[in-house]
């Protein structure tokens, strides 16, 4: 498993265990965290899963497909370490992974 911490627009943190395989998306909806709607259901034709990645896990996390950039044009204030959390497949070098979630998610 890997811990991810998923961090509220507010500040309010919630740490939980994902398994390997599922999505960063998938972990938040199956732990019912705040400020991830996931309307499209992780098929990347949305930006409800919108999230920030901490610098310090980027190179782990990856960069962005075309597909998901283009889908990050409508999410509101993206900024350079956006990443649309349906994309960022959950694996073991993950455990300790850090991600915030836009104002505009709440």
């Amino acid at each position: 498993m890997a811990k991810i911490t998923y961090i509220e627009h507010d500040g309010t943190e919630h740490v939980v265990d994902v398994k390997p395989g599922l999505t960063v998306m998938e972990g938040a909806v199956k732990n019912n965290i705040p400020g991830i709607d996931a309307d499209c259901g992780g098929a990347c034709a949305c930006a409800t899963c919108h999230v920030y990645v901490k610098d310090e896990w980027r190179d782990k996390t990856g960069t962005a497909s075309a597909m998901e950039e283009s889908m990050l044009d409508f999410a509101e204030n993206v900024e350079p370490n956006s990443r649309l959390s349906c994309q960022i497949k959950v694996t073991d070098e993950l455990d300790g992974l850090v991600v915030s979630m836009p104002e505009s998610q709440h």
